[in-house]
């Protein structure tokens, strides 16, 4: 296997964990203007936060694609512990993901819904899946032998 390209491929790995994690310490602060947002101001930070979920989920595939490449071509097993975990904390993601964001957002539009409560599932969310993606990410940095 050529040095060079498993080392791009480390790269192109790293780079899709940074587009996965990090646009949504940018929606931090734009959860707290969605309570006192208009219509107009409303539209334009959810279409912000669509923006970032379908990033996110098109890097998770670079993310993924990359990684099963860098296990398959590196000196790892599938059975390793820390490529075991990573992929349950994956998968688990992956569930909490896709029924994370999209649901809550479009309920926004509907009129008996409480921002207030909605702003809150929606900070709740962006955190526990951070939370998600830096245990991941301290698998795959640290590879810890758990058993």
């Amino acid at each position: 296997m050529d040095y060079f390209f498993y080392r791009f491929l480390i790269f192109i790995h790293v780079v899709s964990v940074i587009a996965s994690i990090g646009p949504f310490f940018i929606l931090l602060p734009l959860v707290k203007k969605l309570n006192k947002a208009g219509d107009s101001e409303l539209d334009t930070y959810l279409k912000t936060f669509r923006y970032v979920v379908r990033l996110s989920k098109h890097s998770g595939h670079v993310l993924v694609g990359s990684g099963t490449l860098l296990v398959i071509l590196g000196p790892w097993t599938w059975s390793t512990p820390w490529v075991v975990m990573t992929l349950i904390i994956l998968f688990c993601s992956l569930f909490f993901f896709a029924r994370a964001f999209s649901p809550t957002l479009r309920k926004f539009h509907e009129k008996d819904q409480v921002r207030e409560k909605l702003t809150a599932k929606l900070r709740r969310t962006i955190w526990i899946y951070i939370l998600l993606l830096m245990v991941m990410l301290w698998f795959m940095v640290v590879k810890p032998n758990v058993w």
